[in-house]
């Protein structure tokens, strides 16, 4: 019989990747469902606003900046992102990060170089991306980050 035995602060790191993930989904749960319900038939219009508070077009124009973070197999990983709205639009996008792992600084790197396509002229209530240029797991910080800028936008 072969017994391996598997570190504490792996064991640690394992559970903090499950909480986090259940987080994740369930706060992008209640984004989903707000954003489904808005764009059905509209016959319900009080659920637009009860997310973020202001429903598409209440934002101030500005440049909005945030920070998220996310868990990796390996590391707690944490990315910026700056926002420019104009009209409840969104007019340019900039990420950076600070990756502590060789492997998530590739995906980070992909994830920066599509993530324009993917949000660039869209309304900021409509952003919540889940995979980008093969990256998935920057998206939770990257949406984390858009939920602090529709925030701090709510006109």
């Amino acid at each position: 019989m072969i017994r391996t035995t598997v570190p504490t602060s792996v064991r640690k790191g394992a559970a903090l990747a499950g909480v986090a993930g259940l987080l994740v989904l369930a706060g992008c749960s209640g984004t989903a469902d707000a954003e489904d319900q808005s764009t059905d038939t509209g016959t319900d219009s009080s659920t637009e606003s009860t997310d973020s508070g202001a429903s598409a077009g209440d934002y101030a124009d500005g440049t909005y900046s945030a920070d998220g973070s996310y868990q990796t197999p390996e590391t707690v990983e944490s990315i910026s992102v700056t926002l420019t709205v104009a009209d409840g639009l969104v007019t340019e996008v900039e990420v950076t990060g600070d990756p502590k792992a060789r492997e998530t600084e590739q995906y980070q790197g992909q994830f920066i170089d599509g993530i324009s396509d993917e949000v660039v002229g869209k309304s900021l209530d409509e952003i919540e991306v889940s995979r980008v240029a093969g990256s998935s797991l920057t998206s939770g910080g990257f949406n984390e980050a858009v939920e602090s800028i529709k925030e701090q936008a709510a006109a």
